[in-house]
């Protein structure tokens, strides 16, 4: 699919989640930003901790917005809420629209840790994360670096992280969505501490 990056335009969900240690849930949220920066939309939804269903959580995140303006899905992390899995190619089929994972560090990988957290099942768990394939290293125009795993646009990552990144690493409806998930999740009945 091909982006036109100069238009004001073009909009990206970005989804990010929150939760906390001992939950069995997290608090899934996306906003819709339009390249001029301008907030267009946003939803909350929920993802399992140690479960399977983060590409779905995000697919019916994605249909509840009701939107058929998003140019491109970008999604804080591949693997979300302790070990579950995006998998970035069924999530741009399942929504028509391109998608990038990223992420913010350079790692050896997380395999032993797959095993250690699912004695049982984990071969199931780490052949969705084999299925994720090698990320890309992307040097933004702030010279931030971040590391991708794409599905749906060719060279165009680093043309949709620039437009959309304004200091720093974490581009702008990613950043939003971060701060809504975690307000979400704050509110959240029992995560309030006696004052």
């Amino acid at each position: 699919m091909k982006l036109h990056l100069n238009k004001p335009g073009i909009r990206a969900l970005g989804v990010a989640e929150s939760f906390r240690q001992g939950q069995r849930a997290s608090v899934l949220a996306g906003v819709v930003m339009r390249s001029d920066f301008v907030i267009d939309g946003a939803a909350l939804g929920r993802t399992k901790v140690g479960g399977d269903d983060a590409t779905r959580s995000i697919v019916a995140l994605f249909r509840g917005l009701h939107r058929n303006d998003v140019n491109v899905i970008l999604v804080s992390g591949a693997i979300l809420s302790l070990y579950n899995i995006v998998d970035v190619d069924a999530l741009s089929a399942r929504t028509g629209v391109p998608a990038i994972c990223l992420t913010y560090k350079e790692t050896a990988g997380i395999e032993s840790s797959i095993r250690r957290h699912f004695p049982e099942g984990a071969d199931e768990k780490l052949e969705a994360y084999r299925r994720l394939g090698v990320r890309a290293r992307v040097k933004l125009k702030t010279g931030s670096v971040v590391f991708v795993r794409t599905a749906g646009l060719g060279g165009e990552a680093k043309g949709v992280l620039d437009a959309f990144t304004l200091q720093g690493s974490v581009p702008e409806p990613v950043r939003v969505a971060k701060l809504l998930a975690r307000a979400a999740m704050a509110a959240a009945p029992g995560s309030m501490t006696r004052q």
